[in-house]
Order: C-alpha cells, then structure tokens, then sequence
C-alpha cells in the first residue's frame, strides 16, 4: 500500500512538470524569443507505439525489400581456341601407291581383224613395233595377239622357221643371260612359276622362242631378252593351231 502511493505522487509530479514546461515554452512564444526545435523521435523508436496505436486489422506490413541485382562484368572472349576446344588435328597418312595393274591392256587381246597382205595363209608375222602377232588365215582375216619383246638393246628381225614345239617347256637360261643376271639358275623345270609359260614355239637355231608367260601384265611392253611373249592362253591356242616348219616372221 505504500509503494502504490509512492508510484502515484512519482507520475503527479511528472505531469506538474510537464504542464510547467508546456507553459513556460508558451510564455517564451509569446515574449518574442526564439521556440525551441520539435522533438523529434527516431523512426525505429516511432514504430512500436504507432503499430500500437493503429486500429486492430489494420497493422501495416513492412514494405518488400528490393535486393540489388548484381551484374556479371562481361568477359570478352579473345578470337582464339582454347587448348580443350582446339580441333584435333589428324595427321596427314601416307597414301598408298597404286598396285601395278596384274592384268592385259585391253587392246592386246585376240581378235580377228583384216589381212590384205602378200603373205600366205599359216604364216606368223610378227611387228615388234605395235606389239602385235598375227596368224594369216584363209579368208583374208588374220588372228591377232598381243605380246611381249625385246627390251632396247635385244631387238631383232628376220625370217624363220618353228623347228620344235613344247608344252610346259623347261629353261636352261645361255651363259650370255647367266653372265648378266648371275642368280638365275642354270637349269628350271617346266611348270606354272617357269618363265617360258605353258607352250614354247622354237625359232631355227635361235636362241629365241615364242613362249608363254606367268607375268601377263608384261604383254604389249619391251621387256624380254628378244624372246616373243605371249599370254598362257594365248600361246597355248596359237600352239594348237601351227605345226613345226611354220614360217615366221620378225619385222
């Protein structure tokens, strides 16, 4: 009971205080002296008492706070790659040659083409320059071939006759061929890896012959010693078709 009387005369002589102070600030108003400057309370210690003092319902809601937007330096890129975008460079390959053709010039194969020529039926002309053997026949055609000659230094002509015939021949290579290629052997049986091929045609008491060839590519090129050569399937038909004593002739 006596603190509550203690706490009422406290809040009595403030508001006398008040109510003194108001008066005399009216009082210097009125003589002419300078009122002085408004209180003004800071709006962080304004807040509580005006959300109390609003109307229930009505409480005021603390405006959105705009964040600032940060923006990125834009980075400009040089006109370069880096090292994990660089293409990857494929190194050039090497191009393989061209395999050497294993097979005839079209143009060398048989065929049967006009002969106008003085030379009798049966008869062998051979024209080393257009690589070319000929077989007269009866009806004024002659059966062409295409063959292989002798290289610069081994060409030859002249007129001679078939004196001996064989199949699958063996090769028994002069002492002047030996001298200039010393690996070749002195003696090769006949056979498909034989170079005379599967027919040989022997030309008087030549050195030279009329043979097949396990090289066909060869055929229509100057490549041989002076022999004539000829495809397997071609000699082996020309074979069939003359005898020994067929006139031959090398032009």
């Amino acid at each position: 009971m006596f603190q509550l009387r203690i706490a009422s005369s406290r809040v009595l002589v403030l508001a006398g205080a008040l109510v003194l102070n108001t008066g005399l600030a009216g009082s210097l108003a009125v003589a002419g002296q300078v009122s002085p400057p408004p209180l003004v309370l800071s709006p962080n210690l304004t807040e509580p008492w005006v959300l109390q003092l609003q109307p229930r319902g009505t409480r005021r809601t603390a405006a959105p706070v705009q964040r600032r937007q940060v923006v990125q330096p834009q980075v400009r890129r040089a006109n370069w790659w880096s090292p994990r975008q660089q293409p990857v460079r494929q190194r050039p390959q090497p191009q393989a040659s061209a395999p050497k053709s294993r097979q005839i010039a079209p143009q060398f194969l048989p065929t049967i083409v006009d002969y106008d020529g003085k030379q009798k039926p049966g008869t062998i002309v051979i024209d080393t320059n257009a690589k070319y053997l000929y077989l007269v026949q009866n009806d004024g055609t002659a059966r062409r071939y295409g063959v292989g000659v002798g290289k610069p230094g081994f060409e030859w002509a002249g007129t001679h006759k078939v004196t001996r015939k064989a199949e699958w021949p063996d090769w028994r290579p002069p002492a002047e061929m030996r001298k200039r290629r010393p690996d070749l052997p002195t003696f090769m049986a006949g056979g498909p890896q034989n170079p005379l091929g599967a027919r040989a045609l022997y030309l008087g008491s030549t050195l030279y012959r009329i043979h097949g060839s396990n090289q066909p590519w060869t055929i229509g090129h100057a490549v041989s010693s002076g022999c004539i050569r000829m495809r397997n399937e071609d000699v082996t038909d020309l074979y069939e078709r003359v005898g020994v004593g067929t006139k031959v002739i090398v032009m």
